[in-house]
C-alpha cells in the first residue's frame, strides 16, 4: 500500500494536561497497543509514540482507522468513553502531510520547547517497539532511517540543536528564577528517569549545587548523584526531604507516586515551597496551590524560555525546514519507485520465463555442450532489453506518468495473469 500513510495525533497544542495524561502510554501500553492494532485492524507500518506532550499513532492503511485506533487506546487505558477523548485527536489522512508531520515531530519542530533533543530518542524507542512487534515494513524502515539521517544533517549544518533549550533545561531555568533571592536553595529531584537525569545534568552547568536525589532504587539515585555532584537519599526518606526542600521536582508517573494536598498538610510544614511536576500522568496535586506558600508548576508551565540558545534555534527553523523538504522529496522519489517495483519484477520474471522456455527448447536439439555460453549470452541480451523500459518506467514514475506505461506492460506481457 503506497501513498496511504496516516497519522493520528493528540498533543499539547490541542489537549490540556488532564486529557494528555488520560491517554498517555508507557512502554508496556505502547507495545500492547501495537499488538491490538495488529490483531484488530489491517494497518501496517505502525508506530506508537507517547510522551508527556503527545500520544500519536502512525500507520499505513487504505482507509482512515482513527475511530478504531482511538477505541483501542481507550480499551488499553481501561475506560470506554472514547467519545470524550476523540475530539482532541487530529487525523492526518493525507500521505505527504503525515510523512512531514513525523519528520517535524522527530526533529523537535513540534516540541513544546523547540528543538528538544529528547524526542528523537523517544521516536527511536517507538521504532524499536514497532520492529519487535513485526509492524515495521520496508516503508517504515526507510522512513525512520531517512529521518535519522536528516537529524544528523541538521546537527552538522545548523545551530538548531545548539545550546541546551530542552524541557529539562527549561526546568533548571525556572528553578533559577524561583530561587534567585534564596541563599543556597535546596532542590529535591524525585525520580531518575531520562528527564530527571537530564535535569540533574543541567544543574551542574548552573549556580545551583544543593541538589538532592530520591529514587525507589537507591543505587540508581547514587549513580546519578555521583555523576552530578549531588546527594542521594533513600526512598523511605522522601517525605522528610520534601519537608526541608525549597523546590521539589517530580518526574515519576502519578500511578507510582503522588504528592497529594492531604499528605502535604499532614507531613510538610507550612513554608514557601515550589513544586514542579514533569510527570505524565501528574504526580503532584494541583490543589497544593490552595495551601499557603505553595506554588505548583506543571509541564505546560515550562514554555519556551527566552535564552540565546532558543533564539538561535528559532532563527534556524527556516533552514531546518528546507533540509526536511529535501529529505521528504528524496523519500517521495523512493516511495514512487517502490510503487512500481512489483510491476518491474513481474516484467523481469516474465522475460526470464520466456528465456528459460526458449533455452530448454534449444537444448533438446543442440545438447548441453554449450549451455554455459548460451546462458551467458541470453542473460546479457535480456538485461539489455529490460534496461531501457525500466529506466523509462522510473523516469515516468517521477513525473507521475507511470500508470499508463505499467498498464501497457501488463497488456503486452500478460503480467496480471503472471502475478495470479
Amino acid at each position: 500500500m503506497q501513498n496511504q500513510f496516516k497519522a493520528l495525533t493528540l498533543s499539547y497544542k490541542q489537549a490540556p494536561i488532564p486529557v494528555r495524561e488520560a491517554v498517555a502510554l508507557n512502554e508496556i501500553a505502547c507495545r500492547n497497543l501495537l499488538d491490538k492494532i495488529k490483531e484488530f485492524t489491517e494497518a501496517s507500518d505502525v508506530l506508537v509514540l507517547s510522551t508527556c506532550n503527545r500520544t500519536e499513532v502512525y500507520y499505513t492503511a487504505d482507509k482512515d482507522l482513527s475511530r478504531e485506533i482511538i477505541k483501542l487506546i481507550a480499551i488499553e487505558k481501561g475506560f470506554i468513553a472514547a467519545k470524550e477523548i476523540a475530539p482532541y485527536f487530529v487525523h492526518i489522512t493525507e500521505h505527504e502531510a503525515a510523512v512531514q508531520h513525523l519528520f517535524y515531530v522527530a526533529l523537535g519542530l513540534e516540541s513544546q520547547v523547540v528543538g528538544d533533543m529528547q524526542i528523537l530518542n523517544q521516536v527511536k524507542k517507538a521504532y524499536q517497539w514497532a520492529a519487535d512487534a513485526d509492524m515495521a515494513g520496508p516503508f517504515l524502515h526507510r522512513l525512520l532511517h531517512t529521518i535519522f539521517a536528516t537529524n544528523k544533517q541538521v546537527v552538522n549544518q545548523t545551530a538548531f540543536f545548539d545550546g541546551a533549550a530542552s524541557v529539562s533545561y527549561a526546568t533548571v531555568e525556572l528553578v533559577e528564577e524561583l530561587t534567585q533571592y534564596m541563599l543556597n536553595p535546596r532542590v529535591l529531584m524525585i525520580g531518575v528517569g531520562e528527564i530527571g537525569a537530564n535535569v540533574c545534568d543541567n544543574f551542574q552547568k548552573r549556580n545551583l549545587d544543593n541538589i538532592v536525589i530520591a529514587n525507589r532504587t537507591y543505587r540508581k539515585a547514587l549513580e546519578l548523584a555521583q555523576r552530578t555532584n549531588s546527594t542521594a537519599v533513600y526512598w523511605e526518606n522522601v517525605w522528610e526531604e520534601i519537608s526541608v526542600a525549597d523546590v521539589i521536582i517530580s518526574s515519576v508517573p502519578g500511578g507510582c507516586f503522588f504528592i497529594s494536598k492531604e499528605a502535604v498538610q499532614r507531613q510538610v510544614p507550612q513554608s514557601p515551597k515550589f513544586f514542579i511536576d514533569l510527570s505524565m500522568p501528574r504526580s503532584i496535586d494541583s490543589e497544593l496551590e490552595n495551601l499557603p506558600g505553595m506554588s505548583v508548576y506543571n509541564v505546560d508551565s515550562i514554555r519556551n524560555r527566552a535564552t540565546e540558545a532558543l533564539e538561535n534555534r528559532m532563527a534556524a527553523i527556516p533552514v531546518v525546514k528546507e533540509i526536511i523538504a529535501e529529505a521528504v522529496a528524496e523519500f517521495r522519489a523512493w516511495s514512487k519507485e517502490m510503487a512500481i517495483s512489483p510491476a518491474i519484477q513481474q516484467f523481469k520474471q516474465r522475460l526470464e520465463q520466456i528465456r528459460q522456455q526458449e533455452i530448454a527448447r534449444a537444448f533438446k536439439n543442440l545438447g548441453s555442450e554449450n549451455r554455459e555460453l548460451i546462458e551467458t549470452i541470453t542473460t546479457n541480451i535480456l538485461n539489455k532489453i529490460v534496461k531501457m523500459p525500466v529506466l523509462e518506467l522510473k523516469s515516468a514514475c517521477q513525473r507521475g506518468e507511470s500508470e499508463a506505461l505499467i498498464e501497457g506492460l501488463s497488456a503486452l506481457f500478460n503480467l496480471e495473469k503472471q502475478e495470479a
